[in-house]
């Protein structure tokens, strides 16, 4: 017999806050997926009645929803709708700057700062920090070697409130080091990451063949409160360097 659809409790949210209505929506439902208010193989109503009980827009539930899909925390199914399921698979990969891998690791990291400057958050960015399309952000474009090898072009975008940094700082220390010493430690990320082939610029750059296989990420970080401290996207070589998890059950 099919389950009845599951009434998600009332979901306080602060306009006034810096956290995004969707987090803080997707924030309180995993805590009831967690403790069992919102059980397991039961079904959540449809987006509509969702957004109109919560007072939210249909497009921020819809963001939430697919922030813990993406988690594993929900599943849609054709024909059911959307699913309250456990995670059977944890993935407990640290927090860490490449900088902070590559210290633990032995390998003598440098950077080259390329660009370092305060500029119009471009939208893409705008949205996965959460924040107005053209806010200023500070952007930076880095080389990072490792032991004198060019290993990565990575390029991040940081609240321009947040840092007031310059490049002799840059090329001798992380990013995220430096976002802790300020103040606004990295606790939770959401990461993606894929592949490409090199760009002539990228190529050159990392010493590679134009067409050589690339890995990429995208990564957002936020702090405790839920403020997002930073958005990143990097290519590294493929000959040097592989992204590893740990698999729990």
């Amino acid at each position: 017999m099919e389950r009845s659809a599951q009434r998600v409790p009332e979901v306080p949210v602060d306009r006034n806050s810096p956290v995004p209505l969707y987090f803080q929506v997707a924030t309180r439902m995993q805590q009831l997926i967690e403790s069992g208010e919102l059980p397991v193989g039961s079904r959540l109503e449809n987006e509509i009645e969702l957004a109109d009980r919560l007072g939210v827009s249909r497009p921020t539930v819809r963001r939430a929803i697919a922030y813990l899909v993406e988690r594993g925390m929900l599943v849609r199914k054709r024909g059911v709708g959307t699913q309250i399921v456990h995670p059977k698979v944890r993935r407990p990969v640290e927090l860490s700057s490449l900088y902070d891998d590559l210290v633990k690791s032995g390998r003598n990291p440098r950077s080259e700062v390329r660009v370092l400057e305060v500029r119009p958050a471009p939208d893409v960015v705008a949205e996965a920090l959460g924040v107005p399309a053209g806010l200023d952000v500070l952007w930076i474009e880095r080389l990072r070697y490792a032991g004198g090898e060019p290993l990565a072009l990575m390029r991040n975008a940081v609240p321009a409130d947040l840092l007031d940094i310059d490049a002799d700082v840059l090329q001798d220390r992380g990013l995220y080091e430096l976002l802790r010493a300020a103040g606004h430690v990295p606790r939770m990320a959401h990461q993606t990451v894929g592949a490409k082939t090199a760009t002539t610029v990228e190529a050159r750059l990392l010493d590679e063949t134009r067409g050589a296989p690339m890995l990429t990420m995208a990564r957002t970080a936020w702090d405790a409160g839920g403020r997002a401290v930073e958005y990143g996207s990097h290519v590294y070589r493929a000959s040097r360097y592989a992204f590893e998890l740990t698999l729990t059950s």
